[in-house]
């Protein structure tokens, strides 16, 4: 699918406020349908695993739909599997071709606790959620949630691992739910303006920027092994999802474009990957979107911040 660059800007122009309710109305009707879908699939298991690469608004989702899971009278939980992270062993953790620890591999998560989990949660046991402290870069000893899901209730497990084998494997009657930003801006030759995955790339871009200090050069440094092992360990399990769910938003890049460009602009030019020319290419062609625009409880926030939502 793609968005028509023209029809964008158009939207913009003459009617910025009514283009962003209208695409985040759209944006909650996904959501909806989505919750309908796990609602009728809860008897058959209380687990339900949505994956998607880096950059694709897993956080926001997932507890949009448990909002709306909970508006149907359905309790929902969810839980980061990032909690369920190993604490770094030099010795076994996984490595890349390079012979530098694989961080995008599945097998830095404690699999078999997961599994676990999921077997325990299914027979109305109570787990403890564990909780992994990044600043640290290893699980925490005593921080614990406890959780125990009763008769109808559901738990959202979001990561990028949720439909890996590994997982789906000894799991294979939870609910399967796979997320990208997977729709193109194109203009009205059909010519590609903006592509999905950069769509995404922007996303970190200005996440990295607003939450960590990091500058773009940093980001797209990442961003090859991002993608590669969202080509190993993601991509291949997309199909295996019982729902696809697009979380591209028509007005995003227009937010975006005051964020990104600048961040992108400060790279030197002699030092510039084509990807950052192709980006900027783009984004002239785009018209901006002032961020008064972005509702607290859109998508968007998880990148921009001022999100109704805490992450």
């Amino acid at each position: 699918m793609s968005y028509s660059l023209e029809q964008i800007n158009e939207a913009i122009r003459s009617d910025p406020a009514g283009f962003a309710q209208r695409a985040d109305a759209e944006y909650q009707k996904k959501v909806d349908r989505a919750a309908e879908k796990i609602a009728d699939h809860r008897a058959e298991s209380h687990i339900v695993l949505l994956s998607g690469p880096s950059g694709s608004g897993k956080t926001t989702t997932a507890m949009k739909i448990e909002e709306a899971l909970d508006h149907m009278g359905i309790v929902t939980h969810t839980v980061s599997m990032d909690n369920y992270f190993m604490s770094i062993d030099p010795e076994t953790a996984p490595r890349n071709r390079d012979g530098g620890i694989d961080y995008e591999s599945p097998f830095c998560l404690d699999i078999e606790l997961l599994n676990r989990h999921f077997a325990m949660l299914d027979r109305g046991e109570t787990i403890h959620v564990p909780k992994f402290e990044f600043a640290r870069q290893m699980r925490s000893a005593v921080n614990f949630r406890p959780l125990r899901l009763g008769a109808d209730e559901l738990a959202i497990f979001e990561g990028i691992h949720a439909l890996n084998d590994v997982i789906t494997g000894k799991n294979p009657r939870a609910f399967k739910l796979y997320i990208a930003a997977r729709s193109n801006v194109a203009d009205e030759s059909g010519g590609v303006v903006f592509e999905h995955a950069w769509v995404r790339l922007c996303r970190r871009i200005v996440r990295d920027a607003k939450f960590r200090g990091s500058d773009a050069a940093f980001t797209l440094k990442l961003w090859p092994g991002v993608c590669r092992g969202e080509k190993l360990y993601i991509s291949p399990y997309r199909d295996s999802a019982d729902l696809l769910f697009d979380t591209a938003v028509p007005y995003e890049l227009s937010v975006y474009k005051s964020h990104v460009v600048p961040l992108l602009e400060e790279i030197p030019a002699a030092a510039r990957p084509e990807i950052v020319e192709q980006m900027l290419r783009g984004f002239d062609r785009i018209a901006g979107l002032d961020d008064r625009y972005v509702a607290p409880n859109s998508l968007i926030r998880e990148f921009i911040g001022g999100s109704t939502y805490s992450y």
